[in-house]
């Protein structure tokens, strides 16, 4: 048996803060659980809770320092995406509604093993997919 309990958080940059928080509290409910100013030392930050005891932390950085491609597989670097869970079918029939009403770029939702999958792109452009079991 794993000694892990599952990921924590997924640590993710963005050029611009405000747009992803709103983004994901418009689709996935996300509530922002810590809030930090930038300091000397740290970039501005938010903590987003998605449910299911993971989180997201998202730092702010200037478009001209984040590097990588993030819509090119490969490009992104040693990560390539993150999967959002969500508990069923119809929970994911609904964030794919809320994600066409707030202007993503999305797929269609396939079978992909046991979970049905639908990739997304988040407002920087990042591929990213959401989950659920068959």
């Amino acid at each position: 048996m794993p000694t892990s309990t599952g990921f924590n958080h997924v640590a993710t940059v963005t050029a611009n803060l405000d747009r992803v928080v709103a983004f994901y509290r418009a689709v996935f409910d996300a509530q922002v659980t810590f809030e930090m100013a930038a300091t000397e030392d740290h970039p501005r930050m938010a903590i987003l809770d998605l449910g299911g005891r993971s989180a997201l932390n998202v730092t702010e950085q200037p478009a001209g320092t984040i590097v990588g491609d993030r819509t090119t597989p490969g490009g992104r670097g040693p990560i390539d995406h993150y999967g959002i869970s969500v508990p069923s079918r119809g929970a994911l029939d609904e964030v794919r509604d809320r994600l066409v009403d707030s202007g993503a770029d999305i797929g269609d939702i396939q079978r992909l093993g046991d979970s049905w999958s639908l990739f997304f792109r988040d407002p920087d452009g990042m591929e990213l997919e959401v989950c659920t079991p068959v």
